[in-house]
């Protein structure tokens, strides 16, 4: 079993950012991709909110040339599924697939993964004007009509948002009341290019080879269908933290690392969690700002701090 000084886990901005860091620092480290190389962006056609990117990034290259200036500083990755993590001992291990390892210090960057509708055709256009993100991709919609899909605080602001430049949004919900908190519904409620789909559920989606036209709505109700005309559909149904690895087990050996009431972990300021030589970044422990320039700050957080426990351990 080899030890490296650092070991990261998940490789997007965060992860990424975090070799980068850390393998400067002249520490021996080893990242961890799991099952998508490269982090949510990695599914993401155009990027055009990261810094130094005039006219855009796509998705696959920014992960590209991120692991390219990782590698230049030393940083080692590993293409590999981590199966269960042990914390009870230092270093840590992990037990991977193809090869296990060990870590003096630990940086979880594994993600977070946004909850689809559960339709055959959600997949079929996705990055063809079904998105999950209307800050990243709101821009491709300017005064197009579009649709949101859920009722709670994420779905009323990514409305909001989405008004600015779309020509209209639809919200669409299963139930006849909104769930998010009183200032969001005023501000929605208020907004003339917002309306809702009230007991409703997305059935199906159709469109052409240019992306989606239209949405199939079935009534809660009575289970009638009509259609909506939209280009744009974003899906705000909430996300789930990647955190299966580290939920209690019943017998799991070890302190149990800090989740919140909806699996993220739990950091302080400095992105450390409640074990020493345990940190965390990107999404895995944000639930509200879910950026690529986010995660990639709290990634060199994580490779510094690191850095700075294993300097006091001598």
């Amino acid at each position: 079993m080899k030890t490296y000084d650092v070991v990261i886990l998940g490789s997007g901005p965060a992860g990424g950012t975090a070799a980068i860091y850390a393998a400067r620092a002249h520490l021996t480290t080893a990242l961890v991709t799991g099952p998508v190389p490269g982090g949510l962006p990695s599914t993401t056609h155009l990027i055009e909110n990261f810094p130094g990117f005039p006219e855009g990034v796509e998705g696959p290259k920014m992960g590209m040339l991120v692991e390219q200036q990782a590698r230049r500083f030393g940083a080692e990755f590993l293409f590999d599924i981590v199966e269960s993590v042990d914390l009870s001992a230092w270093p840590f291990r992990m037990k991977m697939q193809q090869d296990d390892l060990a870590a003096k210090a630990l940086i979880i960057a594994t993600g977070s993964s946004p909850r689809r509708m559960g339709i055959p055709a959600e997949k079929e256009f996705e990055h063809r004007g079904v998105s999950t993100c209307a800050t990243c991709d709101g821009r491709f919609f300017e005064g197009k009509p579009v649709a949101v899909v859920g009722g709670g605080d994420s779905a009323l602001e990514e409305a909001v948002y989405l008004a600015r430049m779309a020509s209209k949004v639809t919200v669409i919900h299963r139930r006849d009341a909104l769930r998010g908190g009183p200032v969001l519904q005023q501000r929605a409620r208020e907004n003339p290019k917002i309306d809702f789909a009230w007991n409703a559920v997305v059935a199906n989606l159709k469109g052409d080879q240019a992306g989606l036209r239209q949405v199939v709505l079935k009534d809660t109700r009575d289970g009638t269908t009509r259609t909506l005309d939209v280009q744009g559909l974003f899906v705000a149904i909430g996300h789930t933290p990647n955190t299966e690895l580290f939920k209690p087990a019943a017998g799991a050996p070890g302190p149990a690392l800090q989740l919140d009431e909806q699996g993220y972990i739990v950091t302080d300021k400095r992105t450390r969690t409640n074990i020493e030589g345990v940190f965390a970044a990107g999404d895995v422990a944000d639930p509200h700002f879910r950026q690529a320039i986010t995660a990639a700050g709290t990634g060199c957080a994580a490779a510094i701090e690191a850095t700075r426990y294993l300097e006091s351990l001598g």
